[in-house]
């Protein structure tokens, strides 16, 4: 039994859609919502990846909560396609978490010098804004509007980034013995995807609310992941709390935003960066 401090959590009888299921921040989404009650709709462009999440999840919980599609956020066709199934299905979606995107390597494989600002193609423009922020307004277009429709209300949560609200600091990508022309940088989609979904959450905030629709964001830190020691040295001496988040660390804030806790907050970008973004 639910007691009266954690009911406003309840996600039971809820049904959440997450894209990019198949990353790491992805399942631990989904991990968030599966622990307030939640079924969670596992999406992701790339199958293989989409059934690792699953295994590992059903590992810890009823494998009737947890269902996969294949989809691709960049095309409105194949979000289409899903939404059509679910309601066929009568499953009618309650929560979606825009979490897709293209995270590109900051490295010095030869890939480097292509990031850079000077030597950034078209091609890697468009293809970044596809997914990253074109896929979280087709998904809120298409999930959105059914939430809209019947007056029941629903959470859109796009994860944004703390470089949605600072400058990447590309001095932590500085290499020794390589020439300013080829130094590692944090691409300009990376910022640009992520200020833009802030803008988007404030748009869909106020475009839905008669309907019971609220739109937040979340805007997570650097997350420790086997990076090099010299680069978290260096991030670390920029966080006030001293070190990265930990994966496990946003999923509080998630159930937060997803659930009646936050029923009087919306249009909102909640920064969790360890403080980095307050120096």
């Amino acid at each position: 039994m639910i007691n009266k401090i954690s009911s406003k959590y309840s996600l039971f009888g809820k049904t959440a859609l997450i894209t990019g299921a198949g990353g790491m921040l992805g399942q631990e989404h989904a991990l968030a919502l599966l622990e307030c009650g939640a079924m969670v709709v596992l999406t992701d462009i790339n199958e293989k990846s989409l059934i690792r999440s699953h295994r590992e999840l059903a590992g810890n919980i009823n494998q009737e909560y947890i269902r996969t599609e294949v989809m691709d956020v960049s095309s409105y066709e194949s979000i289409s396609k899903v939404a059509r199934k679910l309601s066929a299905e009568k499953i009618r979606l309650d929560i979606l978490i825009n979490n897709a995107a293209i995270d590109p390597k900051v490295n010095t494989n030869g890939i480097a010098k292509n990031l850079r600002l000077e030597n950034f193609s078209l091609e890697q423009w468009n293809q970044q804004l596809a997914v990253g922020l074109t896929g979280a307004f087709l998904c809120s277009q298409i999930f959105g509007s059914l939430m809209a429709s019947d007056n029941k209300g629903g959470v859109i949560l796009n994860i944004a980034s703390d470089l949605s609200v600072i400058a990447p600091d590309q001095r932590l990508y500085r290499e020794q013995d390589l020439t300013p022309d080829q130094q590692p940088v944090k691409p300009v989609t990376y910022s640009v995807i992520k200020t833009g979904l802030i803008g988007l959450t404030r748009y869909l905030a106020t475009y839905w609310a008669e309907a019971g629709v609220r739109a937040n964001a979340l805007s997570p830190g650097g997350v420790y992941s086997e990076q090099s020691e010299e680069f978290v040295k260096h991030l670390t001496s920029l966080i006030p709390l001293g070190r990265m988040a930990k994966s496990d660390e946003y999923r509080s804030a998630v159930q937060f935003l997803c659930s009646d806790a936050s029923s009087y907050m919306t249009g909102q970008n909640i920064v969790m960066d360890g403080g980095r973004s307050v120096l």
